[in-house]
């Protein structure tokens, strides 16, 4: 399994770096799962439907950082990415705070995989 970001996730990353210090950390975890289980597995993660595309988008909605100590996976924090089942292939595209943000940004989404 390969990965890749889009430029937008690294400003996404670089600004919640700010905040949460482990995150980088908490990515590599989050690549370690997703090398073994790409696809969707509710309730920790759900395909976003409704793109128009054929591009598989999902959407982390629990995601553990250790610089959110004692929340566990309900952190708050979203990671969507492209899912390539043929060439083996992730695209990071999104990262956030729900609180921050209330949806992902589907602008970006089919910006980049229309």
């Amino acid at each position: 399994m390969t990965f890749d970001e889009l430029k937008e996730f690294n400003k996404d990353l670089k600004k919640l770096l700010k905040k949460y210090r482990s995150l980088e950390d908490d990515l590599e975890t989050i690549k370690k799962v997703l090398k073994v289980e790409p696809n969707e597995r509710p309730p920790f993660s759900f395909r976003i439907d409704g793109l128009g595309i054929e591009t598989c988008v999902i959407k982390i909605k629990k995601i553990a950082c250790k610089s959110l100590k004692g929340r566990g996976v309900n952190t708050g924090l979203r990671l969507v990415y492209a899912y390539f089942e043929d060439e083996e292939k992730i695209v990071f595209i999104e990262l956030y705070h729900k609180n921050n943000k209330e949806n992902e940004d589907r602008d970006r989404i089919l910006r980049n995989f229309k």
